[in-house]
């Protein structure tokens, strides 16, 4: 067992469970507000109604979190904001399964960001080609009071290209920029240089001595970031030998499970119908850790569907490789995400959850959420091809339908020993609720 993994997590008390967080992750611990994060005092309400419009209150969400995930050789204990009851206990499951085989490993493949301006322009393109590097020296020159502080930092503008799409559109361009945010999410220093760079296109085209006066007229149709971050893309992986899938005593068993395994992996690659439920699984394992982290969730699901298109068909991001009697797991996902600015530094919990995962950089927060991915993702398959998706789901779903029934502690506690054996389903937990009653 590795320092800060644990056994038996799901069981503590809510006041141990935040006790071991504290003693074993130490910046955490260093927090003052680390014990009342649940409190809403007035000052912190108005700071939560600030983040949105029109606020008449709070949606409220489980934050759980998963234990024993060893990614990269260090220990995390991950926060997870997700209503979906199986989620963060198969999550776990997974993050422990891996744990004493190595854990999971990532590699950053990319952390190029895009931002585009969208112009019509009535003249020959090119024209345009042959006095793009002059052009592009001034949208650097005029947006450098913007560009600095990131500079500074080691991120910036990466490159300039002009896209022309005269064959589709009769002259529409693009400007396509590229950029390095560093730790920070960016969007909003992608969209100021965006709009810097418009503002100096257009002054160019009507300014240079390069541009005869009858191609002066130029029509800014939009600046904006993208949300298909395909360079910005991180891959976590699991790999054992195959016979470490089962019981030392089942290596038939462990075979077989690897070949179905990775059968099921290939069905989500041939066929978009179970390509849209596989993938939804790894982002119930993704989405709950951006929110946790104060990402936006919508903008890296836009992201990852769009890769999961990349090749004309929607696939599955996950792949299983099974070579030289080696199972391999893996998942290459692309993630726009920040440990600095935006919500990560206003919302209390975005900020205890950073703390808790231990100030990560925005590239190790793409290594954790990957990883709790593709966790999320074994997990699932896993299930879905021995016992079957709805006998965890339902046994982790009991609690809500003894809620809906108004059970009483002591009748919620002997239903769950009554059906810690047998199949769940609402009927039966009515049933026999009611016969509890009687």
């Amino acid at each position: 067992m590795h320092s800060n993994s644990i056994a038996g997590f799901s069981k503590l008390p809510k006041k141990d469970k935040i006790s071991w967080i504290r003693d074993h992750f130490v910046s955490v611990g260093s927090d003052p507000e680390f014990e009342a994060f649940w409190l809403k005092d007035a000052q912190l309400q108005k700071v939560i109604d600030g983040f949105s419009e029109n606020t008449i209150s709070n949606f409220v969400l489980p934050y759980g979190v998963a234990p024993n995930f060893l990614i990269d050789g260090e220990m995390y204990c991950v926060p997870m904001v997700i209503e979906e009851s199986s989620v963060v206990a198969a999550a776990s499951s997974a993050a422990k399964y891996w744990m004493n085989k190595g854990g999971f490993k990532t590699t950053i493949l990319g952390t190029t960001k895009v931002g585009q301006v969208h112009f019509k322009w009535n003249g020959a393109s090119h024209i345009l080609k042959n006095i793009f590097t002059q052009i592009e020296a001034q949208l650097k020159f005029d947006a450098k009071h913007l560009t600095t502080n990131m500079e500074s930092r080691g991120g910036g503008i990466t490159s300039i290209e002009l896209i022309d799409f005269n064959d589709q559109e009769p002259g529409l361009y693009q400007l396509r920029v590229m950029f390095d945010t560093q730790d920070s999410m960016g969007a909003n220093f992608i969209n100021s240089v965006l709009e810097s760079f418009a503002k100096s296109l257009e002054n160019f085209i009507y300014d240079s001595t390069l541009i005869d006066d009858a191609h002066r007229d130029i029509h800014i149709i939009m600046s904006i970031l993208s949300n298909n971050t395909p360079e910005c893309v991180v891959r976590s992986e699991v790999s054992c030998p195959i016979e470490m899938l089962g019981a030392p005593d089942q290596k038939g068993i462990a075979a077989e499970l690897a070949d179905k395994f990775a059968l099921a992996v290939k069905i989500a690659q041939i066929d978009p119908y179970r390509a849209a439920t596989h993938n939804k699984g790894i982002f119930n394992g993704i989405d709950s850790v951006v929110i946790a982290t104060g990402n936006d969730f919508r903008a890296v699901e836009a992201a990852g569907h769009c890769f999961a298109s990349r090749y004309g068909i929607y696939r599955s991001l996950s792949q299983c490789e099974i070579k030289d009697g080696n199972f391999r797991f893996w998942l290459d996902i692309p993630l726009a995400l920040g440990t600095v600015g935006g919500l990560t530094a206003l919302h209390p919990l975005a900020k205890l959850s950073l703390a808790m995962l231990g100030q990560p950089s925005a590239e190790k927060l793409m290594s954790i959420v990957a990883s709790v991915g593709l966790a999320q993702n074994f997990a699932a398959v896993k299930s879905l091809i021995t016992t079957g998706i709805q006998a965890g789901h339902m046994k982790m779903h009991i609690t809500n339908i003894l809620n809906h029934l108004k059970a009483t502690d002591d009748e919620i506690e002997q239903i769950c020993h009554y059906f810690s054996d047998k199949t769940v389903s609402y009927a039966a937990v009515r049933d026999y609720h009611a016969t509890l009653k009687r």
